[in-house]
């Protein structure tokens, strides 16, 4: 299918000649995806391109969980694609929209690789991806989307004028015209679909009597179209996913792979797209050791704050509680030499001096890429960090305690709790997160609305800058931020 190589071999100036070996799934916006990418890419490349598409598909995973409209479910996701997977039309002008699409395609592949492996990760995907081909599909340009169905074989076949006016009257019942019924009748084109390529594919327009079935076919309405074509997606792409399954123990045998493919996954699982890589740029400065305990009271997510009163109570984290926590607060502002100060108050009464320096300083250091293998380590996302709300899914009585005593201070009350435990036991952990931060910043932010034009929780950085945010908005409205760029 496509190799992940060491060292990049697509030169920025040569990527329209790369993309020419793809072309015939370059030619449109809209893709069924039925050529895999037939050039060599980056391991960074690889990755990035999924990431990027996995932080769509969980924005529509959430907006199912929170029941939005269509309107609402399209809106949220246009806007996300605006942020990190753009598409435009051959029509867009000073836009480089092969690149667009190479990174379209490329990661689209990439997460077939990582969700062919069980069926829930199968129909999940088939799931999401369908949705974005459907949003995709009515915001694209008229001209452009009737190209692309011509290029395509969808397995129907246009019903000639003799036939159409032999069923005339059966045919009529499906016009909408209230006037000049005739008139109607006569421009609008049917298509007609034989049960041997399955029609029941189509079973929202058997329902709702959208079709006439007569002599093996059904034959559809125009308007009716694109029931068709979403159908066809699912049926390819889920055929697809299962000859991808078969083949994938030749991927496992790549090393550098299935570390990328496994995380994808449970990134996926949980509603996680990424590691959060952002700098303290994300609250405009750095902070203070004696800046946390105020942080923690008023802009943690419950993960940060669960191991925040930990280390307050026990004056000691564990190993991985340590770095999860220092990763989170070097991410948000917090400086080396600001964090070894707060490190070493915060253990006060716990181990000496030279204890601290040759047990903990060096550590410390060492995740602030100073010592070792002088890595920028970034902060971990709330699957990798420990999730409250998955951990105490079997103990909701234990949940509800923590969310009251951590959070009533800033407007959560009793009556929040069941729609909060209800996304839990649907293990949409990141929904419920992303509910307690509409609750606890109503003055700023409607139900339905996330961190931003309905932008999910999927880190803990990403609620703690979002929060600092949205406080200084309040301060001064001349500082707020544009989400759009």
């Amino acid at each position: 299918m496509f190799q992940a190589a060491k060292q990049s071999k697509l030169p920025k100036n040569e990527s329209a000649n790369i993309l020419s070996v793809d072309n015939g799934s370059t030619s449109y916006r809209l893709s069924l995806y039925d050529q895999p990418p037939l050039y060599d890419v980056t391991v960074e490349e690889f990755e990035t391109s999924a990431l990027d598409r996995l932080r769509i598909l969980a924005e529509i995973e959430s907006s199912a969980a929170r029941n939005r409209s269509w309107d609402e479910t399209k809106q949220v996701t246009m806007t996300q694609c605006g942020k990190y997977l753009p598409l435009n039309s051959n029509s867009a002008l000073g836009i480089d929209v092969l690149e667009e699409r190479r990174k379209d395609r490329l990661g689209h592949f990439v997460l077939r690789l990582a969700f062919c492996r069980s069926e829930e990760l199968r129909r999940r995907f088939i799931r999401a991806e369908t949705t974005l081909f459907r949003i995709r599909f009515e915001t694209d340009d008229s001209n452009e989307r009737r190209a692309f169905l011509d290029s395509k074989d969808f397995n129907w076949i246009s019903v000639g004028a003799e036939e159409k006016e032999r069923y005339k009257e059966q045919l009529k019942h499906f016009i909408s015209a209230k006037t000049d019924l005739d008139g109607a009748f006569q421009s609008e084109a049917f298509y007609k679909r034989s049960q041997q390529v399955k029609w029941t594919t189509i079973p929202d327009l058997v329902e709702k009597r959208k079709v006439f079935l007569k002599g093996g076919y059904a034959y559809v309405p125009a308007r009716e179209q694109a029931s068709i074509i979403y159908s066809a997606f699912e049926e390819r792409l889920e055929a697809a996913l299962r000859a991808t399954s078969r083949a994938i123990p030749l991927v496992d045998e790549d090393t550098r792979l299935n570390p990328i493919l496994d995380n994808l996954a449970q990134g996926f699982i949980a509603g996680i797209p990424s590691d959060w890589v952002a700098s303290a740029e994300t609250t405009g400065e750095g902070i203070t050791a004696d800046m946390v305990d105020s942080l923690a009271k008023q802009h943690f997510p419950l993960c940060m704050r669960v191991l925040h009163q930990s280390l307050r109570k026990d004056h000691h984290l564990k190993h991985f509680g340590r770095l999860h926590y220092g990763l989170f607060l070097k991410v948000l502002g917090l400086s080396i030499d600001e964090a070894i100060s707060f490190w070493r108050k915060s253990f006060a009464g716990g181990p000496g001096s030279d204890k601290f320096d040759k047990e903990y300083r060096y550590n410390i250091r060492h995740s602030f890429g100073l010592e070792g293998r002088r890595m920028n380590y970034p902060a971990k996302n709330a699957h990798e960090a420990g999730c409250p709300y998955r951990q105490l899914e079997s103990s909701p009585e234990n949940l509800q305690s923590a969310l009251l005593s951590s959070y009533s201070a800033q407007g959560l009350t009793i009556n929040d709790l069941p729609e909060i435990i209800a996304q839990v036991k649907k293990k949409s952990y990141h929904v419920a997160c992303t509910r307690v931060f509409e609750i606890t910043h109503a003055r700023s932010v409607r139900k339905g609305e996330g961190l931003s034009d309905g932008e999910s929780v999927t880190h803990p950085n990403q609620y703690a800058a979002r929060s600092i945010e949205l406080e200084k908005e309040t301060k001064d409205p001349k500082m707020k931020v544009d989400h759009g760029v």
